[in-house]
């Protein structure tokens, strides 16, 4: 039974698990599962790659910020973002107004040993990812941690854990919600 109310939203760098635990979640909590990013890729036919290439990051960014406006008008489902969804303010107050936002956070070093073999991700196509990843991690962690009402580690490989972790956090509302 969801006992859980409002929209399920989480955020974080990319290989944060945000796609596998979404999926995973809604199917725990019998939601309707969406990633931003494949429903971006879904309402252009073109892959994210090609986007950025076309129409660089700025248009990407911009496609983005209509598929959340969009998206979180919708009720009880489950949302995984794109890892820079965060860098437009406008983004960041509909996702905290309009759902329980979930910061899953992990280290560079270990997100980069999930996705170094993933040629979908167009920020990391450069000669050093380890630094890119770092350099993401910096910027865009302070956003993350203010965006969020709940931040949970996924440093560990386990994603059922995760899920129930943050299943059992959500049902504890009045606690304060950080499991680092």
């Amino acid at each position: 039974m969801d006992d859980i109310a409002g929209n399920l939203i989480l955020i974080g760098l990319m290989g944060a698990g945000k796609t596998t635990l979404g999926k995973q979640l809604a199917n725990k909590l019998r939601r309707t599962f969406y990633d931003s990013d494949q429903v971006i890729c879904e309402r252009t036919g073109v892959s994210i790659p090609t986007i950025f290439e076309l129409e660089g990051e700025a248009g990407f960014r911009c496609r983005e910020a209509m598929v959340i406006s969009d998206l979180v008008q919708q009720k009880n489902i489950v949302i995984a973002t794109g890892g820079g969804t965060v860098l437009q303010i406008e983004n960041r107050l509909k996702l905290q107004q309009n759902g329980h936002v979930v910061y899953l956070h992990a280290q560079p070093e270990v997100l980069l040993g999930r996705i170094a073999h993933d040629k979908n991700r167009p920020l990391l196509q450069v000669s050093d990812p380890l630094a890119k990843l770092q350099e993401l991690y910096t910027i865009r962690d302070p956003i993350y941690r203010t965006t969020a009402h709940t931040i949970i580690d996924v440093d560990s490989p386990y994603s059922i854990h995760t899920v129930t972790r943050i299943i059992r956090l959500l049902r504890k509302p009045s606690q304060q919600l950080s499991l680092l």
